[in-house]
């Protein structure tokens, strides 16, 4: 698998005649990992069709602003809250000064708009309209904002000029693409992640467990492993497969997770409790099946051990990171926690939204911390990580 495993692309495809390689890009990005959706501006369907495009993607191409078969008619948000990176392929000149000015004239200019994930550009245009001050005072305010521009290519070009302007060959742009997710940010350190419920056993075919499904703990291994780190995930039992280039644990108790933890967490730079780990256990494991006799059954449960809190506790800690899933006065029960288990930040999320969090693509998060706390926008969990990724390596600067 390449760099861009697990990573959602959305390839903007604009009015130009490069449109005819976003059909290659569109299977090199697939060949590095990524799933891609595309959106075009009616330009670019003049140069290649949607079914095209369609048909090499495997899912619908998206073209109108208005699309009453969206979802609930907002596709553009559905799309911007989608993608880890909207990949602009070819950037005409024309695309490239509305982005950089803000505008949401048509579907693709609108999900720049509204999208917390990154952006970049590959411009493919003649090379007297690359050379144009105007086009190059575009692309410096598109720089001074953060937005990646890929290339443009020196060659031959279709109105038979010579020059820079050509949109970079597909499998560059698909390795550009995938060092955009590559930060180093955590270089030479370890993090050891914990991820999805566990399962506490009432006999040998019961337990008692909880909803998580651990996307958020595997996005942040991703995401921690794509900056450089040495990553262990310690995982529950979840229905996702177990990530590339990832010293991945499997355990079902708390106990087991717990054990995991403290063995891995030795030698650690940073510890992230994203796992839901049930607060209590049946006090006696039946060793045949529970059999149903009384209308009633009352199970005595004792309590598990505080994994996060034992660690952030140990005499030499990792900088420790916790999760709160609350369903009401958010902030309020993260800052106590934050108090009580002696934690560098807490990620709170509200589990009573049920639109995000638990079994959920997406998430929003407030960040809790001694002295500041900071709410991110809903966006999917793939970006999310690398946001929590990069807050967290920020702290570890701070704290040496």
């Amino acid at each position: 698998m390449g760099s861009l495993s697990n990573k959602r692309v959305l390839l903007g495809v604009t009015g130009g005649i490069a449109a005819y390689k976003s059909a290659e890009l569109i299977r090199c990005l697939q060949g590095d990992g990524a799933e891609v959706r595309v959106a075009m501006t009616p330009a670019a369907t003049e140069f290649i069709t949607p079914l095209t495009l369609q048909a090499l993607s495997g899912n619908p191409v998206s073209l109108e602003l208005l699309d009453t078969a969206a979802e609930a008619a907002m596709g553009h948000i559905e799309l911007a809250r989608w993608a880890d990176l909207i990949l602009i392929a070819p950037a005409s000149a024309d695309f490239i000064a509305r982005l950089c000015h803000g505008e949401g004239s048509d579907l693709l200019s609108t999900v720049c708009l509204a999208s917390h994930g990154i952006i970049a550009v590959a411009p493919a245009m003649n090379m007297h309209m690359w050379g144009n001050p105007a086009t190059q005072k575009n692309l410096r305010q598109l720089r001074s904002q953060g937005l990646p521009v890929f290339g443009p290519a020196v060659g031959y070009q279709a109105c038979g000029d010579v020059g820079e302007g050509r949109m970079e060959d597909p499998a560059a742009l698909a390795t550009m693409a995938g060092n955009l997710f590559t930060s180093g940010l955590l270089k030479g350190k370890k993090v050891v992640i914990t991820a999805g419920p566990t399962r506490e056993a009432l006999d040998p075919v019961r337990y008692i467990s909880n909803h998580s499904s651990g996307k958020m703990g595997y996005a942040l291994a991703s995401a921690a492993m794509e900056a450089g780190a040495s990553t262990v995930l310690i995982s529950g039992p979840v229905q996702l497969s177990p990530p590339e280039r990832i010293k991945t644990i499997a355990v079902e108790s708390a106990a087991q997770m717990l054990e995991a933890a403290l063995h891995e967490v030795e030698g650690a730079d940073i510890f992230i409790a994203a796992a839901a780990v049930a607060d209590y256990r049946p006090a006696s494991v039946a060793e045949q099946k529970i059999k149903k006799n009384d209308d009633d059954m009352h199970i005595q449960l004792v309590k598990n051990p505080d994994i996060v809190a034992t660690v952030a506790g140990l005499a030499k800690h990792p900088l420790t990171v916790g999760f709160a899933a609350e369903t009401e006065n958010l902030e309020h029960y993260a800052t106590q926690k934050l108090r009580k288990k002696n934690l560098d930040l807490i990620i709170a999320n509200d589990v009573s939204d049920t639109s995000i969090g638990f079994n959920s693509d997406d998430n929003r998060v407030l960040l809790v911390q001694p002295g500041a706390n900071k709410a991110l926008p809903i966006m999917n969990k793939n970006t999310l990580a690398h946001k929590l990724i990069e807050h967290i390596a920020a702290l570890l600067k701070t704290a040496h």
